[in-house]
């Protein structure tokens, strides 16, 4: 269990060595990360670019969910963010690291973190495909 939580929700870039930084620990075993990279395509069709809008809560859902895995006793310190805007096939949207003693801890709980952010934060994305079609996603 740890206090040693970073999250963020922006319309910056983010990147996954920041994460792995801000998870370091001298007691520290394992640091699994994770990196949620906008690709090109989408159900078989291209995509061209992404855009991701966030409800106002977002920044608060996103802490708890990230206090909640932060309090399983193996967890040393844990940092999450997600991207808002306009983002480039390339662009990481969702960033994820967990420090722990044991490496088959830290890859559970990074699962679970990266799990609990993509079914419960409220965040929408819109897709915009080759053909000049888009959708959005995850959009009540």
């Amino acid at each position: 269990m740890t206090d040693r939580i970073t999250v963020l929700v922006t319309a910056e870039p983010i990147d996954v060595t920041s994460h792995e930084q801000a998870v370091a620990d001298r007691a520290a075993g394992a640091v699994v990360s994770f990196a949620g990279v906008v690709r090109d395509h989408d159900g078989g069709r291209g995509v061209v670019e992404l855009e991701y809008e966030g409800h106002p809560s977002a920044g608060d859902v996103l802490a708890e969910i990230a206090a909640e895995i932060a309090a399983e006793p193996a967890v040393h310190a844990l940092a999450v963010s997600h991207r808002v805007g306009r983002l480039e096939i390339g662009d990481v949207a969702l960033a994820a690291a967990i420090s722990t003693s044991h490496r088959a801890d830290a890859f559970v709980l990074c699962a679970r973190l990266v799990d609990e952010v993509k079914a419960r934060l409220p965040v929408w994305k819109r897709q915009v495909f080759t053909d000049g079609e888009e959708e959005w996603v995850n959009c009540p």
